[in-house]
């Protein structure tokens, strides 16, 4: 007998929706920060054993979309409702409900298994989170609730143990030495992108999207070249920074992960480019890869 199936994790920006699935796979394929928005597209981390396949799927934080791109990650959201085996719903101490309503009644109303994880217990004290599970107990009556705590993998391996009780008999949907679904250079683009969320303020981060137009693997290097788009002249001053330091240091940085990611030297070129308003044009965002429609 062989199990396989989608299991689909979601939830409000920032309840740790990545470091889980990151602890699931045992590789680092979502970038993590601690800004909103770090994850927008929806990324497959694909786990093998003899006998299952599980395929898990971590999507962007749920939001009201204000803009064109915002409106295409959550159509990621979306669809990772209608594939699902399993719907891995993942809330906070202190939260109440998803920031959209719609996607919550879905939940509210699903066909297949919704395992309900209250993630960073580790920040509430006995009290606080007897609360929670009596809240959500009432709010979510058919979801099973696991208290956990993604970044310290507590109570992971029993969701983990759990999941794989309630995957279908199939066959599997990928080759088993498959890893994910992306292609190098997303993941390229990817680290790139996270070192500008932890060195930039503001509306850089959310203004950035990132090209590699260059990815040469050799025996001992492989080298990238990679494009930082930006929406303005503006963002492109504060993204290269005084004689060049802050787009150096993201370079250095980026460089370093990318070296642990693929285990090999990278030789790394980064330029800065302005493509206006790249974030609501229907063209640009089909380039990048957002229109899933």
């Amino acid at each position: 007998m062989h199990k396989a199936g989608f299991v689909n994790i979601i939830g409000n920006p920032n309840v740790g929706k990545s470091t889980l699935m990151n602890a699931f796979v045992g590789e680092r394929l979502s970038i993590i920060t601690s800004k909103a928005q770090t994850t927008r597209h929806r990324i497959l981390g694909i786990v093998n054993g003899d006998d299952f396949q599980i395929v898990f799927s971590d999507t962007p934080g749920i939001i009201k979309p204000a803009y064109e791109m915002q409106e295409a990650m959550m159509h990621f959201v979306k669809s990772a409702f209608e594939d699902a085996d399993v719907l891995v719903y993942m809330v906070e101490i202190g939260e109440q409900a998803l920031k959209d309503e719609a996607f919550f009644k879905k939940i509210e109303h699903s066909k297949i298994p919704v395992l309900l994880l209250l993630n960073k217990i580790d920040t509430s004290n006995q009290e606080q989170l007897e609360t929670q599970i009596g809240y959500w107990k009432e709010k979510l009556p058919n979801a099973e609730i696991y208290p956990i705590s993604a970044i310290n993998n507590f109570h992971v391996p029993e969701v983990f143990a759990r999941i794989l009780e309630l995957l279908p008999e199939s066959p599997p949907f990928y080759p088993k030495d498959q890893l994910t679904d992306k292609p190098e250079r997303f993941f390229v683009n990817e680290i790139i992108r996270e070192k500008i969320l932890v060195n930039y303020k503001k509306e850089i981060p959310y203004s950035v999207e990132i090209e590699t137009e260059e990815f040469i693997e050799d025996d001992n290097i492989i080298r990238i070249r990679a494009v930082i788009m930006v929406e303005r002249d503006t963002q492109k001053g504060i993204i290269i920074g005084h004689k060049g330091e802050a787009l150096k240091r993201v370079g250095i940085q980026a460089r370093a992960d990318l070296e642990k990611f693929f285990d090999k030297q990278i030789h790394l070129e980064t330029y800065v480019k302005v493509n206006k308003d790249w974030r609501s044009n229907a063209k640009q965002l089909r380039r990048f890869g957002y229109d899933n429609r």
